[in-house]
């Protein structure tokens, strides 16, 4: 018998790869949540790891269920990630419930886990809420006050002050808020503003806009989710805040605009562009 030899190559890597965290529910439609994270992740030439705190039955059209993973399972994934890979940077992102807010927190303290990237995930694209009602308190109080950034959008940010936020003036305002409740910087998402959209980051001394035409699509499917692992990245490869936020929007960008249109609802957007 003949036998074809191949030559021996060695692949290793001739520089260190950086190691992300994403603490987020799984979204088997693969458009948000963990599994956007992670292909976020290595769209940024990160390793990427995963702590899943609930299992979502959804697609393009509706989340049809949400189990929540055991507390003594999250913060065990956690623990084993965190033990031995040390993660450069980590983003949270749905939590579900209160309990698992506050063990989170516990963690990060814990396990010194920083730069943190909180996405606040409250609500699904379709309206399905993902964080019961009394968690908002859990997270103003345990989680924003170890967030290197805050990353809501309006909503979202509504929720968290208290306040309506439907004008940049008044996301302007949501942001010295948050900054003021205890995070570094904030982010607040305008994608849902009539005309243009805006972002706004504050970090307690200098603030910045970005403003960018409206995509008319409805494949923005994971857009949050996206834009959150995407700073949180580059904060783990050792980027500067500002040029990490402006990779991340860039990014956003690009993907909604090369959305691969799949399903028949809104679908996700296209998590295999390239950054810049």
């Amino acid at each position: 018998m003949n036998y074809t030899e191949y030559p021996t190559t060695d692949h290793r890597l001739d520089y260190a790869v950086p190691v992300a965290l994403t603490i987020a529910g799984s979204d088997s439609g693969g458009g948000a949540g963990i599994q956007a994270d992670l292909k976020t992740f290595h769209q940024f030439g990160v390793f990427g790891t995963s702590a899943i705190t609930a299992i979502t039955a959804q697609n393009t059209i509706d989340v049809s269920a949400i189990h929540p993973v055991p507390l003594s399972s999250v913060r065990a994934q956690i623990d084993a990630v965190a033990s031995d890979l040390r993660p450069a940077a980590i983003k949270t992102g749905m939590l579900a419930t209160a309990e698992v807010a506050e063990m989170v927190a516990s963690e990060i303290s814990d396990h010194k886990l920083n730069p943190y990237v909180m996405d606040p995930v409250m609500v699904a694209t379709n309206g399905r809420r993902l964080l019961e009602d009394n968690a908002t308190t859990t997270l103003l109080s345990c989680l924003v006050p170890l967030a290197t950034l805050v990353t809501p959008n309006l909503q979202e940010a509504a929720i968290l002050t208290g306040d309506d936020v439907r004008t940049v003036s008044e996301m302007r305002n949501a942001a010295r808020w948050l900054v003021d409740a205890g995070a570094d910087a904030a982010l607040v998402k305008g994608g849902h503003l009539d005309g243009d959209a805006v972002d706004v980051l504050w970090d307690g001394a200098e603030e910045l806009l970005w403003r960018h035409p409206r995509i008319d699509t409805l494949h923005t499917h994971g857009t949050g989710c996206t834009l959150s692992a995407a700073v949180t990245a580059s904060l783990a490869a050792g980027a500067d805040m500002t040029t990490a936020v402006d990779r991340a929007i860039r990014f956003v960008q690009d993907s909604i605009s090369s959305a691969p249109r799949l399903g028949e609802g809104r679908g996700p957007i296209n998590l295999l562009a390239s950054p810049q």
